[in-house]
């Protein structure tokens, strides 16, 4: 079924790094640092569903049940404080999203048995991955409020994009001018490829489309 969402479908076709500097003159920080693709050749486009993992308590709560409350075509994404030594995410999940037409996984910690992502080509984005379980060591908080994914707020329904590069966030509040700017990004950057390749030098290519205002920040 095609996405009926535009601004996801615009999101889907510029590369991260196209947004992070659309990102950058914009002064928004929407770069999920250290937060890596488990196979370069995943990419990934959809609206947040979030998630807030905490340590365990006493008595201890649990690792939740909320992948049935996610809509197809969403990003879970999963706030884990950067821990490498829990997983909240394995095979089960990773079946179950991936029949559901969930976009992809994005974690600020850990994940775990990554050889179905690979198999299923559902993506998943992480800090790193590991075998140890996150039962009784963490739990879950909350759903669908603001998190922080590599430095990065993110907010029920903002959008996520992912690539070879990483991932980066894209606020719904801003969407629009952010996506505008990123589009005439990237028609600068295909202008002084194409003038390049007829023999411009690349100082006056750039200065003739403007590059370097392009990426300034706006004052």
């Amino acid at each position: 079924m095609p996405n009926q969402d535009a601004a996801v479908d615009s999101a889907s076709k510029l590369d991260t790094a196209t947004i992070s500097d659309a990102l950058d003159k914009l002064g928004i920080a929407g770069q999920c640092l250290n937060i890596k693709p488990r196979d370069h050749r995943f990419r990934l486009t959809g609206r947040a569903f979030t998630i807030l993992y905490g340590p365990v308590g006493k008595p201890a709560g649990t690792v939740g049940e909320f992948i049935d409350d996610v809509a197809p075509g969403s990003v879970i994404a999963i706030d884990n404080g950067g821990r490498e030594n829990a997983t909240v995410w394995g095979d089960i999940l990773t079946e179950i999203a991936d029949r559901r037409g969930i976009a992809g996984t994005v974690i600020d910690g850990a994940c775990r048995d990554t050889a179905l992502c690979f198999e299923l080509g559902y993506p998943i984005y992480s800090r790193s991955y590991s075998m140890r379980t996150g039962k009784d060591r963490v739990q879950l908080d909350a759903t669908e409020i603001t998190i922080t994914i590599g430095d990065a707020r993110v907010s029920p329904g903002d959008i996520l994009r992912g690539d070879s590069d990483g991932v980066v966030v894209i606020p719904r509040r801003h969407e629009a001018e952010i996506l505008a700017l990123a589009e005439k990004i990237a028609k600068a950057e295909d202008a002084i490829r194409n003038a390049v390749r007829n023999g411009k030098g690349l100082a006056e290519a750039r200065k003739q489309h403007g590059y370097h205002q392009l990426q300034s920040r706006q004052k």
